[in-house]
Protein backbone atom coordinates (compact mmCIF):
# COMPACT_ATOMS: atom_id res chain seq x y z
CA UNK A 1 0.00 0.00 0.00
CA UNK A 2 2.89 2.36 0.80
CA UNK A 3 4.41 1.82 -2.67
CA UNK A 4 1.11 2.61 -4.38
CA UNK A 5 0.69 5.85 -2.41
CA UNK A 6 4.21 7.00 -3.29
CA UNK A 7 3.65 6.26 -6.96
CA UNK A 8 0.41 8.20 -6.98
CA UNK A 9 2.05 11.18 -5.28
CA UNK A 10 4.91 11.13 -7.76
CA UNK A 11 2.46 11.01 -10.70
CA UNK A 12 0.48 13.93 -9.29
CA UNK A 13 3.67 15.94 -8.83
CA UNK A 14 4.76 15.32 -12.44
CA UNK A 15 1.30 16.25 -13.72
CA UNK A 16 1.40 19.53 -11.81
CA UNK A 17 4.86 20.36 -13.16
CA UNK A 18 4.20 19.44 -16.82
CA UNK A 19 2.54 22.79 -17.83
CA UNK A 20 5.48 24.71 -16.40
CA UNK A 21 7.92 22.48 -18.22
CA UNK A 22 6.02 22.96 -21.47
CA UNK A 23 6.19 26.75 -21.07
CA UNK A 24 9.96 26.58 -20.66
CA UNK A 25 10.47 24.56 -23.86
CA UNK A 26 11.49 26.72 -26.85
CA UNK A 27 8.97 27.02 -29.70
CA UNK A 28 9.94 25.28 -32.94
CA UNK A 29 11.81 27.60 -35.29
CA UNK A 30 9.67 29.01 -38.10
CA UNK A 31 11.22 28.66 -41.50
CA UNK A 32 11.45 31.78 -43.66
CA UNK A 33 9.04 32.29 -46.55
CA UNK A 34 9.02 33.99 -49.94
CA UNK A 35 5.83 35.50 -51.39
CA UNK A 36 5.50 36.42 -55.08
CA UNK A 37 2.68 37.52 -57.37
CA UNK A 38 2.35 36.11 -60.85
CA UNK A 39 0.30 37.34 -63.79
CA UNK A 40 -1.05 35.32 -66.69
CA UNK A 41 -2.57 36.54 -69.96
CA UNK A 42 -4.58 34.54 -72.51
CA UNK A 43 -5.61 36.06 -75.84
CA UNK A 44 -8.15 35.15 -78.50
CA UNK A 45 -10.08 36.70 -81.37
CA UNK A 46 -13.45 38.08 -80.16
CA UNK A 47 -16.57 36.30 -81.32
CA UNK A 48 -19.23 38.80 -80.21
CA UNK A 49 -19.76 42.53 -79.95
CA UNK A 50 -22.11 45.06 -78.40
CA UNK A 51 -22.90 48.65 -79.28
CA UNK A 52 -25.38 51.38 -78.46
CA UNK A 53 -27.45 53.17 -81.06
CA UNK A 54 -30.23 55.70 -80.86
CA UNK A 55 -32.24 58.49 -82.38
CA UNK A 56 -32.31 62.16 -81.36
CA UNK A 57 -35.38 64.05 -82.64
CA UNK A 58 -36.21 67.74 -82.34
CA UNK A 59 -39.49 69.62 -82.87
CA UNK A 60 -41.34 72.69 -81.65
CA UNK A 61 -43.46 70.67 -79.24
CA UNK A 62 -42.64 67.66 -77.07
CA UNK A 63 -45.49 65.72 -78.72
CA UNK A 64 -44.14 66.28 -82.22
CA UNK A 65 -40.61 65.37 -81.17
CA UNK A 66 -41.82 62.22 -79.43
CA UNK A 67 -43.93 61.10 -82.38
CA UNK A 68 -41.04 61.57 -84.81
CA UNK A 69 -38.65 59.77 -82.47
CA UNK A 70 -41.02 56.85 -81.89
CA UNK A 71 -41.41 56.30 -85.62
CA UNK A 72 -37.66 56.35 -86.24
CA UNK A 73 -36.78 54.13 -83.28
CA UNK A 74 -39.49 51.64 -84.22
CA UNK A 75 -38.09 51.35 -87.75
CA UNK A 76 -34.56 51.01 -86.36
CA UNK A 77 -35.51 48.20 -83.96
CA UNK A 78 -37.37 46.34 -86.71
CA UNK A 79 -34.27 46.56 -88.91
CA UNK A 80 -32.15 45.15 -86.07
CA UNK A 81 -34.53 42.21 -85.64
CA UNK A 82 -34.67 41.65 -89.41
CA UNK A 83 -30.87 41.31 -89.39
CA UNK A 84 -31.22 38.20 -87.20
CA UNK A 85 -30.70 39.79 -83.77
CA UNK A 86 -32.85 38.11 -81.11
CA UNK A 87 -35.12 40.23 -78.85
CA UNK A 88 -33.09 39.15 -75.78
CA UNK A 89 -30.08 40.96 -77.29
CA UNK A 90 -31.90 44.29 -77.72
CA UNK A 91 -32.46 46.48 -74.65
CA UNK A 92 -33.47 50.11 -74.15
CA UNK A 93 -30.56 51.89 -72.48
CA UNK A 94 -31.73 55.49 -72.38
CA UNK A 95 -34.74 57.74 -72.92
CA UNK A 96 -35.17 61.45 -72.31
CA UNK A 97 -37.33 64.46 -73.26
CA UNK A 98 -35.66 67.83 -72.78
CA UNK A 99 -36.60 71.42 -73.64
CA UNK A 100 -34.31 73.42 -75.89
CA UNK A 101 -33.65 77.07 -75.05
CA UNK A 102 -32.79 80.07 -77.17
CA UNK A 103 -29.25 81.36 -76.60
CA UNK A 104 -29.26 84.20 -74.06
CA UNK A 105 -28.77 87.72 -75.37
CA UNK A 106 -25.67 89.59 -74.34
CA UNK A 107 -26.33 91.60 -71.18
CA UNK A 108 -29.98 90.49 -71.39
CA UNK A 109 -32.17 90.08 -68.34
CA UNK A 110 -35.09 88.20 -69.86
CA UNK A 111 -35.94 84.68 -68.72
CA UNK A 112 -34.75 81.70 -70.82
CA UNK A 113 -37.11 81.04 -73.71
CA UNK A 114 -38.01 77.50 -74.86
CA UNK A 115 -37.65 77.14 -78.61
CA UNK A 116 -38.44 73.44 -78.94
CA UNK A 117 -37.97 69.98 -77.50
CA UNK A 118 -35.50 67.16 -77.98
CA UNK A 119 -36.26 63.46 -77.50
CA UNK A 120 -33.48 60.89 -77.19
CA UNK A 121 -34.10 57.12 -77.26
CA UNK A 122 -31.19 54.63 -77.25
CA UNK A 123 -30.88 50.85 -77.30
CA UNK A 124 -27.97 48.51 -76.62
CA UNK A 125 -27.49 45.67 -79.10
CA UNK A 126 -25.51 42.46 -78.61
CA UNK A 127 -24.24 40.81 -81.80
CA UNK A 128 -23.33 37.13 -81.43
CA UNK A 129 -22.22 36.74 -85.06
CA UNK A 130 -19.55 39.29 -85.95
CA UNK A 131 -20.11 38.69 -89.66
CA UNK A 132 -23.40 40.59 -89.24
CA UNK A 133 -21.95 43.62 -87.47
CA UNK A 134 -20.88 45.77 -90.42
CA UNK A 135 -24.15 45.32 -92.28
CA UNK A 136 -26.15 45.91 -89.10
CA UNK A 137 -24.45 49.25 -88.43
CA UNK A 138 -25.29 50.30 -91.96
CA UNK A 139 -28.91 49.25 -91.53
CA UNK A 140 -29.54 51.17 -88.31
CA UNK A 141 -28.24 54.39 -89.86
CA UNK A 142 -30.30 53.83 -93.00
CA UNK A 143 -33.48 53.38 -90.94
CA UNK A 144 -33.05 56.52 -88.86
CA UNK A 145 -30.35 56.11 -86.21
CA UNK A 146 -28.24 59.25 -85.83
CA UNK A 147 -26.17 58.09 -82.86
CA UNK A 148 -23.88 55.03 -82.59
CA UNK A 149 -21.23 54.46 -79.95
CA UNK A 150 -19.80 52.22 -77.26
CA UNK A 151 -18.78 49.44 -79.63
CA UNK A 152 -17.02 46.70 -77.63
CA UNK A 153 -15.70 43.30 -78.72
CA UNK A 154 -15.72 40.38 -76.30
CA UNK A 155 -15.65 36.58 -75.98
CA UNK A 156 -18.94 34.75 -75.48
CA UNK A 157 -17.52 31.79 -73.50
CA UNK A 158 -14.32 32.85 -71.76
CA UNK A 159 -13.98 29.84 -69.39
CA UNK A 160 -11.15 28.12 -71.29
CA UNK A 161 -9.24 31.38 -71.62
CA UNK A 162 -9.70 32.06 -67.90
CA UNK A 163 -8.24 28.64 -67.08
CA UNK A 164 -5.29 29.23 -69.41
CA UNK A 165 -4.65 32.64 -67.84
CA UNK A 166 -4.64 31.14 -64.32
CA UNK A 167 -2.17 28.42 -65.35
CA UNK A 168 0.13 31.05 -66.85
CA UNK A 169 -0.14 33.12 -63.67
CA UNK A 170 1.01 30.20 -61.52
CA UNK A 171 3.90 29.50 -63.91
CA UNK A 172 4.88 33.17 -63.81
CA UNK A 173 4.88 33.13 -60.01
CA UNK A 174 7.13 30.04 -60.03
CA UNK A 175 9.58 31.70 -62.45
CA UNK A 176 9.80 34.79 -60.28
CA UNK A 177 10.24 32.76 -57.09
CA UNK A 178 13.06 30.69 -58.62
CA UNK A 179 14.78 33.84 -59.88
CA UNK A 180 14.60 35.58 -56.49
CA UNK A 181 15.58 32.44 -54.57
CA UNK A 182 18.59 31.87 -56.83
CA UNK A 183 19.76 35.45 -56.41
CA UNK A 184 19.26 35.26 -52.65
CA UNK A 185 21.09 31.98 -52.17
CA UNK A 186 18.08 30.06 -50.91
CA UNK A 187 16.07 27.08 -52.14
CA UNK A 188 12.32 26.72 -52.59
CA UNK A 189 11.06 23.92 -50.32
CA UNK A 190 7.31 23.77 -50.86
CA UNK A 191 4.21 25.84 -51.57
CA UNK A 192 2.48 27.05 -48.41
CA UNK A 193 -0.44 28.93 -49.99
CA UNK A 194 -1.86 30.06 -53.31
CA UNK A 195 -4.35 32.91 -53.53
CA UNK A 196 -6.04 33.74 -56.83
CA UNK A 197 -7.53 37.10 -57.77
CA UNK A 198 -9.71 35.79 -60.58
CA UNK A 199 -9.43 35.93 -64.35
CA UNK A 200 -10.84 39.16 -65.73
CA UNK A 201 -11.98 39.56 -69.33
CA UNK A 202 -10.74 42.77 -70.93
CA UNK A 203 -13.30 43.91 -73.54
CA UNK A 204 -11.76 45.74 -76.46
CA UNK A 205 -13.48 48.97 -77.44
CA UNK A 206 -13.37 50.04 -81.07
CA UNK A 207 -11.56 53.26 -81.79
CA UNK A 208 -12.89 55.77 -84.28
CA UNK A 209 -12.92 55.46 -87.19
CA UNK A 210 -13.95 51.78 -87.14
CA UNK A 211 -12.28 49.43 -89.57
CA UNK A 212 -13.76 46.02 -90.18
CA UNK A 213 -13.61 43.54 -93.03
CA UNK A 214 -17.16 42.72 -94.10
CA UNK A 215 -19.33 43.10 -97.16
CA UNK A 216 -18.24 45.76 -99.61
CA UNK A 217 -21.37 47.88 -99.00
CA UNK A 218 -21.37 47.64 -95.19
CA UNK A 219 -19.55 49.55 -92.48
CA UNK A 220 -15.91 48.36 -92.19
CA UNK A 221 -15.03 47.03 -88.70
CA UNK A 222 -12.02 45.10 -87.34
CA UNK A 223 -12.49 42.92 -84.25
CA UNK A 224 -8.81 42.74 -83.26
CA UNK A 225 -7.86 40.62 -80.24
CA UNK A 226 -9.28 40.35 -76.72
CA UNK A 227 -7.42 39.22 -73.63
CA UNK A 228 -8.11 37.81 -70.18
CA UNK A 229 -5.77 38.47 -67.25
CA UNK A 230 -5.36 36.48 -64.04
CA UNK A 231 -3.23 37.09 -60.93
CA UNK A 232 -2.10 34.71 -58.20
CA UNK A 233 -0.10 35.23 -55.02
CA UNK A 234 2.03 32.24 -53.98
CA UNK A 235 3.93 31.82 -50.70
CA UNK A 236 6.85 29.38 -50.65
CA UNK A 237 8.77 27.96 -47.71
CA UNK A 238 12.49 28.51 -48.28
CA UNK A 239 15.78 27.33 -46.75
CA UNK A 240 19.49 28.09 -47.27
CA UNK A 241 21.21 26.22 -50.09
Amino acid sequence: MTFIRVSLCAAALLASLSPLAAQDMPAPARRPTLTVTGEGVARATPDMASFSTGVVSEAKTAREALDANTTSVGAMVEAIKAAGIEPRDIATSGFSVQPQYAPPKKDGSEAPRITGYQVHNAVTVRVRDLAKLGDLLDRVVTTGANQIGGIAFDIAEPAKLQEAARVEAVKDARRQAELIAGAGGVRLVRVLSITGEGATPMPRFAAAPMMMKAQADSVPVEAGESEIRANVTVTYEIEPR
